[in-house]
């Protein structure tokens, strides 16, 4: 068994209007930020053989619902714990 944690964060090259928004409201506060981008974090536990195959499953789930492709990247830590 794996535990995966899972970040999942828009690309850069798209518009973050929700880390825009608080941006501006921390900067108001007199916090020295110049930007936020705002994301998701998961975890969960996967059953696996090995840790390839526990990447793969995981990739694949966060291809199919996890993460949007098109607008969102994501980044995975595995973990074998015991189960």
């Amino acid at each position: 068994m794996f535990q995966a944690k899972i970040i999942v964060s828009l690309k850069q090259s798209i518009l973050d209007p929700q880390g825009s928004v608080v941006a501006k409201s921390l900067q108001s506060m007199d916090f020295n930020v110049s930007s936020v981008r705002i994301g998701k974090y998961m975890e969960l536990v996967v059953q696996a053989e090995n840790e390839t195959e526990a990447l793969q499953k995981v990739r694949q789930m966060c291809e199919k619902l996890l993460a949007n492709t098109v607008t969102e990247e994501y980044d995975i830590q595995l973990q074998r714990v015991e189960g």
